[in-house]
């Protein structure tokens, strides 16, 4: 299963591609979409869920496609690659590119996979093998990138 978590804000870019996606796979992909107004048609939904019901989904999961901000260190901290779609304020979806600057340097460090050209997104989903960075074992080391986040994010 793939899950999509978009949070709490509206993510329409990666929802719509990833419905498209989902109509041209055998995998079941289950999508958080937050506030998000378009609904897929191709996957199941879901608005928002609570903590318990997130974490599991996470674990669940083959893969978490993910914005670039604390669900990635949640789907981590469950054991699951994560695919990072960075929120991008030139398509309105934020007010800056923090959300892409975490993103670059996790994936520098290898901890995430990045998506910055949404069109490649399918073919990473099907052709990339994605495996849990060593890291995620450390339950200090992700907290520590969590509040690394949250701190980043309030600048």
């Amino acid at each position: 299963m793939i899950f999509v978590a978009v949070s709490t804000l509206a993510f329409e870019r990666l929802v719509k591609r990833m419905d498209e996606i989902a109509g041209r796979i055998s995998e079941e992909v289950v999508m958080q979409i937050g506030e998000t107004k378009y609904k897929p048609q191709n996957a199941k939904y879901l608005e928002f869920t609570d903590e318990d019901d997130f974490k599991r989904l996470c674990a669940e999961a083959r893969i978490v496609v993910s914005h670039g901000a604390m669900v990635m260190m949640d789907a981590l901290e469950q054991g699951t690659p994560v695919i990072a779609v960075p929120r991008r304020h030139q398509f309105g979806e934020h007010l800056d590119d923090h959300q892409l600057y975490i993103v670059q340097e996790l994936e520098k460090q290898g901890k995430v996979t990045a998506i910055y050209d949404i069109e490649q997104l399918e073919d990473v989903l099907l052709n990339t093998k994605l495996e849990v960075p060593e890291f995620t074992k450390s339950r200090q080391l992700v907290n520590a990138l969590k509040q690394y986040i949250m701190e980043f994010a309030r600048n």
